[in-house]
């Protein structure tokens, strides 16, 4: 027997006994990875059972949780008292100045209170009062700057109260992202087995080999990552999520509802024509603009004088007549400092009118961007639904079983399963880009959407 048939032999053997042990390691593999993936998660068998507790039973809707954030959103309340400060201010604006009540006691000959009765016939006691009296229209005009803003104030609140329902409803679309296509992963997880168990039983009978097993059981690695991974990010999801809800760190954790599309019935030029109306910040400053206009009026009637009125009783002594005096006054006003005032309402008055011009094409340009999203998301989730993901589904189930009868080799058949993988998790996140846009133009429009 020469030295190549005894090579022949020996590397036969090895493979003979070395293929069985292969296929042990192998078949044992997927549990070495699925520890590793919970270990690198932080999550032990123990700390998933303790989350799974704090699991809520049933999902809960948007809405529950949009009415939820106005009632107990600290923020949202803050705004709202500030607002109802805010609007006690115009009355006392528009108040009379404090009325003056004056004591006088005269003595002659005596600094002793109430002595000059007996030493002059001129000490008396007298009580009286003032008042001061804004010249005509200016109490007006002080109203009227205070309840400009105030209705500043009012939009600001609707606008916090916007913005933290805004913020609900992307962490609710995000959390329910991670709720929905972890099945997809697990699902695919599956698929991947069957994947495997081809590669295996082709490697068992000679016709694959070690590196299309190893290939499979890569790709269910990554797939393990991705599971910890969505674990992680919902965690932190439902963190945020209960802050802003205002609940408890230790609350039961909040299950969503399905995502489905939702068809925007607005044209661009609609949204854009309800944006003067109906956004809280450009409302806010056009009421800013008013409240300058107001303030510039007000400033030129400062220019006016102001009047005190007064009246005062004297007691002598009894065999003498009592004392009654009036009084009028003028409080003249400082022209060079009425001026400034003035030159300085003017500037507030063009710098509001900026700050709304830059404000109104700020909402605008975000407005459009975000109608560009939505029409462009619901093209890609028609492409999805009616191609890719019915494409890819049939391009892999045909691929598996060319596999499987030895017709197709096994990069082309991993290429396929990881086109339609992807393609579930791109509707998925292209249905929450979609949804996220909608409820951004929600907020900047003021249109309701289902």
């Amino acid at each position: 027997m020469n030295f190549a048939h005894v090579h022949g032999l020996t590397s036969g053997a090895i493979r003979l006994f070395a293929a069985p042990a292969l296929m042990c390691v192998l078949s044992l593999f997927p549990t070495m990875v699925r520890a590793q993936a919970t270990t690198e998660a932080g999550q032990t068998p123990a700390a998933m059972k303790d989350k799974d507790k704090h699991v809520a039973a049933s999902p809960i809707s948007l809405r529950e949780l949009v009415q939820e954030v106005q009632q107990n959103n600290p923020e949202v309340a803050a705004s709202r008292h500030a607002w109802k400060a805010a609007a006690n201010v115009p009355k006392q604006a528009s108040a009379l100045p404090e009325t003056q009540i004056t004591v006088q006691q005269f003595s002659v000959g005596s600094p002793r209170p109430f002595a000059g009765f007996s030493n002059s016939d001129f000490a008396y006691v007298g009580i009286g009062a003032s008042q001061d009296l804004p010249y005509p229209g200016k109490r007006r005009l002080r109203s009227e700057v205070a309840e400009h803003e105030a209705d500043a104030v009012r939009e600001q609140s609707d606008g916090i109260r916007r913005q933290t329902i805004e913020t609900v409803k992307l962490l609710y679309f995000q959390l329910a992202y991670l709720q929905q296509t972890l099945p997809v992963l697990e699902r695919n997880d599956q698929l991947l087995d069957q994947i495997q168990q081809a590669a295996e039983s082709r490697y068992r009978v000679g016709q694959g080999n070690q590196q299309d097993v190893l290939k499979a059981q890569l790709q269910h690695t990554k797939i393990l990552r991705e599971i910890a991974m969505h674990h992680q990010d919902e965690g932190q999801f439902q963190a945020q999520l209960k802050q802003v809800l205002n609940r408890p760190q230790s609350s039961p954790d909040i299950v969503t509802e399905p995502l489905s599309p939702t068809a925007l019935k607005y044209s661009d030029a609609d949204l854009m024509n309800r944006v003067r109306d109906q956004n809280p910040d450009v409302r806010s400053r056009a009421e800013m603009v008013h409240r300058q206009e107001t303030q510039v009026e007000l400033s030129r009637k400062e220019f006016r004088p102001d009047f005190n009125v007064g009246y005062m009783y004297e007691h002598t002594a009894d065999q003498f007549r009592d004392y009654y005096m009036a009084s009028f006054g003028i409080r003249l006003p400082n022209r060079g400092r009425q001026s400034a005032a003035l030159a300085e309402a003017i500037e507030n008055q063009d710098r509001a009118k900026k700050d709304l011009q830059a404000e109104t094409q700020r909402v605008l340009s975000e407005v459009e961007q975000q109608y560009v999203v939505v029409r462009r998301s619901e093209d890609q989730l028609k492409i999805y639904t009616e191609g890719l993901i019915p494409q890819s589904e049939a391009t892999f189930q045909a691929g598996l079983a060319a596999y499987q009868s030895n017709r197709q080799d096994f990069e082309t058949l991993l290429s396929s399963f990881q086109d339609l993988l992807y393609s579930n998790l791109e509707y998925q996140r292209e249905l929450v880009e979609n949804l996220s846009a909608l409820a951004r133009l929600e907020g900047l429009t003021g249109v309701s959407l289902p």
